[in-house]
């Protein structure tokens, strides 16, 4: 049985992309510790792929810092380079994905903002009024950074 269950931090923020199938892949890492005894704890990082509707939902959610809870399986890839070399890659290609520490508040704050912008834009392009006021003295572009 080839199965993967695994509870720790994202190192990096995920990478998305979308393949000319029109399949989503996403990659980060996840560090979890080891506790050797004696008050010593050791670092291993595990490199995660997850496809389709959950690589999107990764992309979109989870950022460096966060915790997870990941189940899957082993995959091992190889390949050989331009020189002739040989590569292997062992990753976990996660089937579930689990957000334990939530959110930032600050992530929320940003996604209400561009959801009123959104909101006040299609408002205003339906021709049924001119959407909610904005004061020249609130730039928008630095709340959403913010």
């Amino acid at each position: 049985m080839n199965k993967v269950l695994l509870a720790g931090r994202l190192t990096r923020d995920p990478e998305m992309r979308a393949l000319a199938s029109g399949k989503h892949v996403t990659q980060f890492s996840v560090a979890t510790t080891e506790y050797a005894g004696n008050g010593k704890e050791r670092p291993e990082f595990h490199n995660v792929v997850t496809w389709d509707r959950l690589a999107e939902v990764c992309g979109r959610y989870l950022g460096k810092g966060q915790q997870v809870a990941l189940e899957g399986r082993l995959q091992t890839r190889t390949w050989d380079d331009d020189k002739g070399a040989r590569h292997w890659k062992t990753e976990i290609v996660a089937t579930t994905v689990e957000m334990l520490s939530g959110r930032k508040k600050k992530d929320y704050a940003a996604e209400s903002s561009a959801d009123a912008i959104d909101a006040a834009a299609a408002t205003a392009e339906d021709g049924e009024g001119e959407g909610p006021a904005v004061p020249a003295d609130e730039p928008i572009a630095e709340e959403l950074a913010a």
